[in-house]
């Protein structure tokens, strides 16, 4: 099946330090496009990969579940260290639960994680009822373009696959508790106004995490897509600064001057 315009895979070849970049569920890499270049400018190494059954049509995710997903990006963080010094994982929505099992399984092997508007639970009534309802019905309302700046696409289905949304509950559950297990720097950016994920998510990561060294930023002009949204230069600036004091020099990585804001929470 032809991948849709715009939601190919991306990669760079830059420097010893690598970042690993997961986008979200239904979503494509053109939602981390944008910050994978922007990071390859910045002279590091860059792989936005296209999780199983994303990026050609919803039909394909109803044959994928949560390991799948997981393991192409597994794939990608072990050739990444295979030629990086140094690797962080950024991801957003689902693509920060999968930062985050990757982070609780590998360890050391991660130097750091950055999540924006992570996913920890699927949300709604309907949820307790997808055992059954995935057999009646295949589709619902789709999640796509929760975006406050006109004009943007991130290339994702305009309807949510039901067998691939039980699914990604079961694999939430399961990451849920491997959270303890983390214990790297984290970045959180989040959004007020996320009309997908809501703050609670956020919340119930950073009171599970065991790590340390953990800031919380809010992109107050973005919504749930804020990598292509008005916040979507901060991000960039506020995860090279993280991947700049964590490894020093990396790529020719700097600390952006004025960038700095919100607050430090223990995890």
């Amino acid at each position: 099946m032809p991948v849709l315009p715009g939601a190919e895979p991306y990669r760079h070849e830059g420097g010893d330090v690598g970042v690993l970049l997961c986008h979200g569920f239904t979503g494509s890499p053109r939602s981390m496009r944008p910050w994978g270049e922007y990071l390859a400018e910045h002279g590091l190494t860059v792989s936005v990969p296209l999780l199983p059954g994303h990026g050609t049509r919803w039909q394909d995710m109803q044959v994928t579940g949560g390991e799948d997903w997981y393991a192409e990006v597994d794939r990608e963080l072990r050739a990444l260290r295979a030629r990086c010094a140094r690797v962080f994982v950024f991801g957003m929505s689902m693509g920060g639960a999968l930062t985050l099992r990757l982070a609780a399984r590998h360890g050391d092997a991660v130097s750091g994680i950055v999540l924006v508007n992570p996913a920890n639970k699927v949300h709604g009534v309907a949820a307790h009822a997808l055992p059954v309802v995935r057999h009646l019905v295949p589709t619902t309302t789709g999640l796509a373009n929760d975006i406050a700046k006109p004009g943007q696409d991130e290339v994702a289905y305009d309807r949510v696959p039901l067998h691939a949304a039980y699914e990604l509950r079961r694999f939430l559950r399961r990451v849920d508790g491997e959270l303890p297990q983390v214990t790297q720097p984290l970045l959180l950016l989040r959004s007020p106004q996320d009309h997908v994920v809501p703050p609670a998510d956020s919340a119930r990561i950073l009171g599970r995490v065991s790590s340390t060294d953990v800031t919380e930023i809010l992109l107050e002009q973005s919504y749930h897509v804020a990598t292509l949204d008005h916040d979507a230069e901060r991000i960039f600036e506020e995860s090279l600064a993280f991947v700049g004091r964590l490894a020093p020099g990396a790529g020719g990585t700097a600390v952006p001057g004025g960038t700095r804001g919100g607050g430090t929470t223990g995890g």
